[in-house]
């Protein structure tokens, strides 16, 4: 049995503790109670039918995108047995309808993992987020994942992330970056939901086939959550997640990195692919000069201040290295992309 490490857990979380403390330490934290005074969450807590109810005075007849997984799947997305497609279906449905079959579903004893995944609130439900704001993120607009028991494997998102629990529970196991050597990634460019997925099935592993998965299991993290608690994942911590009963539904909100609403292109996944593509023939001693490259100037490993490629640069000279506007950002990015493009 699986004896997984514990997150420290907060309560009554202010915002500028969150922002001065939590997140730049890059370390996931439970936050007890973070929505715990939503209308919603209290809608949840009391019956199906008015969690429902609740969400369908906001709608207004847009569809959003669902997932539909046959029973054959075992609640989980993910690729078919030979990874030429996924093992679900995908379309666009409206909203009312599909919580109409979520609550048809509840009372079956074998029924397919259906899921409205990533939806812009003001896009199907405005009107929700006014009734239903968080005191840490008041003016950034969060996405909503509405579904029954499913299971979403072990990946990561290049941003960091407050994921929070409006109904029902779900359990997240977490994997520090580090372990990705561990998670047998799958492929970077075609995956069952837009982020690279671990290959493993981390409720059945086959150890035989994924033998360094038991080092990733020994540093994973654990945590149950219910209605009005969130969990912070800073980006690229991979994360299994799964929804523990036949309603459940998560508001999540993605504030910096690829996924931000300020992000511009490339992405740093974007930004991975271009330097597998660039540094794919180097030889290994090749190899090890450009890691010092990127140490020097993307990850300053060296401790000492006095190293960091800016610190001995006069400003007037320092271009890329120094402080940018998001326009000088734009405008460099646009020239590199217009390079690659030729």
């Amino acid at each position: 049995m699986t004896v997984y490490k514990t997150m420290a857990e907060f309560s009554n979380l202010i915002s500028v503790q969150f922002f001065k403390e939590i997140a730049p330490a890059q370390n996931p934290v439970v936050i007890r109670g973070f929505a715990k005074h939503w209308p919603l969450v209290d809608a949840a807590q009391k019956t199906p039918e008015d969690f429902v109810a609740y969400l369908n005075q906001f709608y207004t007849g847009k569809k959003t995108k669902m997932v539909v997984a046959p029973p054959s799947a075992n609640k989980r997305f993910f690729y078919n047995d030979d990874m030429t497609d996924v093992n679900y279906l995908s379309g666009e449905e409206r909203v009312d309808l599909f919580l109409g079959r979520l609550l048809e579903l509840i009372d079956r004893e074998v029924y397919p993992a259906i899921s409205m995944q990533n939806s812009l609130t003001s896009e199907i439900l405005p009107g929700l987020v006014n009734e239903n704001c968080s005191d840490i993120f008041p003016e950034l607009e969060p996405r909503l994942w509405i579904g029954n028991e499913g299971i979403v494997s072990a990946h990561y998102d290049g941003s960091d992330n407050v994921a929070c629990v409006v109904a029902g529970r779900r359990r997240f196991i977490l994997f520090p970056p580090e372990q990705t050597c561990h998670l047998y990634p799958g492929s970077l460019n075609f995956t069952p939901a837009g982020a690279p997925t671990s290959l493993v099935d981390l409720n059945n592993p086959d150890f035989d086939r994924y033998p360094l998965f038991k080092h990733a299991l020994a540093e994973a993290y654990s945590v149950e959550l219910g209605p009005g608690d969130a969990i912070f994942i800073p980006m690229l911590w991979w994360h299994h997640v799964e929804s523990l009963e036949k309603v459940n539904a998560l508001m999540n909100y993605w504030w910096n990195g690829s996924s931000g609403p300020n992000s511009v292109s490339p992405s740093p996944i974007d930004s991975l692919n271009l330097a597998l593509l660039a540094m794919r023939d180097l030889t290994p001693k090749q190899r090890d000069a450009w890691r010092s490259m990127f140490d020097h100037y993307v990850f300053h490993q060296n401790p000492d201040p006095k190293s960091h490629p800016r610190s001995y640069i006069p400003k007037h000279q320092q271009h890329i290295l120094g402080d940018l506007s998001a326009k000088d950002v734009r405008t460099i990015k646009d020239y590199f992309i217009a390079k690659l493009q030729k």
